[in-house]
């Protein structure tokens, strides 16, 4: 599948780290902001980077996040956009993985081929489309697969062990482990649940896990990193970027660099 994705995987092993996956909305608050908020993740210590297609009804975010989605649809951005964005980011950066996150509808009305094939022109390496279930994975995973685009699945703390080889069937990439039962930051994980959930999961997969949902802290993110392949964080972004003011994109970055600081270094505590 995405081979800078499983080349970032594969160097992280090979250092012995986890890393840090970090999610910002496309065109938050508008586009050319978002585009230098996007711009500097990687330079700043994230090593993928999930970019939010904004979507009207965002079942599985919080306050953050839904927001998030409705200022950049404010402030023009469609998907088409979205995809201008990712070509643009691509063009100035070859390396770091970029995973397009959101939901079935806008994909639909584009038409799923049609967004399969410019999403791979524009640069994108995986998609995590969070209401299409396996079931459906004729619909757009596996024809996103036979164009190299990794479909990136979520495991709950609800997936059980009759569901966990339906939910791996057709992933790739690596999974994305959801921290806790609920929505986007709603709560805070508890690293040796989350150490436990993953014994039971990884017998089962090769794949990477990175985990989210919750993390918003850096002593947070290294607890998770002791345990996970990598650590997901997105509210406390978005968070940041809904407060605005002249320093918001060095506010991000920065708080980016203090999560890479402990992701990065929390094995060798």
């Amino acid at each position: 599948m995405s081979g800078r994705i499983e080349a970032r995987f594969a160097r992280l092993r090979a250092e012995g780290r986890a890393g840090l996956v970090t999610y910002l909305c496309a065109g938050d608050p508008d586009l050319a902001t978002s585009e230098a908020l996007l711009g500097g993740l990687a330079a700043a210590g994230a090593d993928l980077v999930e970019i939010g297609m904004p979507f009207t009804d965002p079942m599985a975010d919080g306050p953050a996040i839904q927001a998030a989605a409705l200022r950049a649809l404010q402030a023009g951005t469609t998907l088409p956009r979205t995809l201008d964005l990712v070509r643009r980011l691509r063009a100035r950066d070859g390396d770091t993985p970029f995973v397009l996150m959101g939901y079935y509808n806008p994909i639909h009305a584009f038409g799923r081929l049609r967004f399969l094939d410019a999403a791979v022109e524009a640069g994108v390496d995986g998609l995590i489309v969070v209401d299409l279930p396996p079931e459906e994975d004729e619909e757009l995973c596996l024809p996103a697969r036979e164009r190299g685009l990794a479909f990136i699945r979520l495991a709950t703390p609800t997936t059980d062990a009759a569901r966990l080889p339906v939910v791996l069937r057709n992933a790739s990439g690596f999974l994305y482990y959801v921290s806790i039962t609920g929505i986007t930051g709603a709560a805070a994980p508890v690293a040796q649940q989350v150490g436990d959930a993953l014994a039971r999961i990884r017998p089962h997969t090769d794949l990477p896990v990175a985990v989210g949902f919750g993390i918003r802290e850096p002593a947070q993110a290294a607890e998770i990193a002791r345990h996970a392949d990598a650590a997901v964080v997105g509210s406390a972004l978005v968070d940041l970027v809904a407060r605005g003011g002249a320093d918001m994109v060095a506010a991000v970055h920065g708080k980016v660099q203090a999560l890479a600081a402990a992701v990065h270094g929390a094995r060798g505590r």
